[in-house]
């Protein structure tokens, strides 16, 4: 079964949205925390920006494929 271009267009966004969030996040990580604290947040933002990508990724091919496109 086909992606609906509406599902399609949400995971984009959603993908497009994660990067501007976790991305954001890693600018905004103040000075003076343990070492432990930037290596976690550190995975947390590759592992979400891999989902993102992903995501957005699905969603575009998803999109493309959908009918009316």
């Amino acid at each position: 079964m086909a992606m609906s271009r509406k599902i399609a267009g949400f995971l984009v966004a959603l993908g497009a949205f994660m990067v501007f969030e976790w991305v954001m996040l890693a600018f905004n990580l103040a000075d003076g925390h343990p070492t432990a604290f930037y290596v976690v947040h550190g995975v947390l933002i590759a592992v979400n920006l891999v989902l993102a990508v992903v995501l957005a990724v699905i969603g575009w091919k998803g999109f493309r494929k959908a009918p009316g496109g």
